[in-house]
């Protein structure tokens, strides 16, 4: 593929994504998962993990910072700013047109009715999210077998899963900033090299 044609791909994969990714960034990853399915030039599945590890704990929105780190790998800096303004520009053009109609019809009864059915339907893709999370990070479903169920689970992170989840319930732990929490995982996985 000529770098044009690869530059336009990933503006139009970007562009697509943002377009079609309603719920955040976390809805955004069945979108990364099928590019990494189409494009494995790009990044791998195993890279994904490591794209939502690192852009879940660096500042910003993940869906921005991953489009950064995709567009940088398949095309450096201009890669990163293209793919970027790719995935925000469906945004930006769809909120300028919703803010001029949205006042004058936010009491209707429908449009009230319509949001409220956005709402199941945005969870339903956050927590579909949520499980391609959890399969790349805590289960290893490649040729899964349910009479070998326990090898395809990844104990220690499963260990580290549960004991973040149970510090972040109590009151004095809850308050802890959420980079202390990654800043200990992330030494714990290159302590035990998980």
């Amino acid at each position: 593929m000529s770098t044009l044609m690869t530059v336009l791909t990933l503006c139009y994969e970007f562009f697509k994504t943002g377009l079609l990714a309603v719920g955040g960034g976390l809805a955004t990853l069945p979108f990364l998962s099928e590019m990494a399915n189409k494009y494995p030039d790009w990044f791998t599945h195993e890279q994904l993990a490591d794209m939502i590890a690192v852009s879940e704990s660096t500042p910003g929105p993940i869906g921005v910072n991953m489009a950064t780190y995709v567009g940088f790998r398949v095309f450096g800096i201009p890669g990163a700013v293209f793919a970027t303004i790719s995935l925000v520009l469906p945004s930006l053009i769809i909120i300028v047109a919703i803010a001029k109609v949205m006042d004058k019809y936010m009491s209707n009864k429908y449009m009230q009715w319509a949001f409220g059915g956005l709402r199941p339907a945005v969870t339903g893709l956050i927590a579909a999210a949520g499980w391609s999370v959890v399969e790349l990070a805590l289960l290893d479903l490649t040729d899964f077998d349910i009479a070998r169920f326990w090898e395809a689970i990844n104990i220690p992170a499963v260990i580290i899963f549960a004991a973040v989840l149970f510090l972040t319930q109590f009151k004095k732990t809850k308050k802890l900033h959420p980079i202390i929490f990654i800043g200990i995982c992330a030494a714990i996985g290159i302590i035990f090299k998980l």
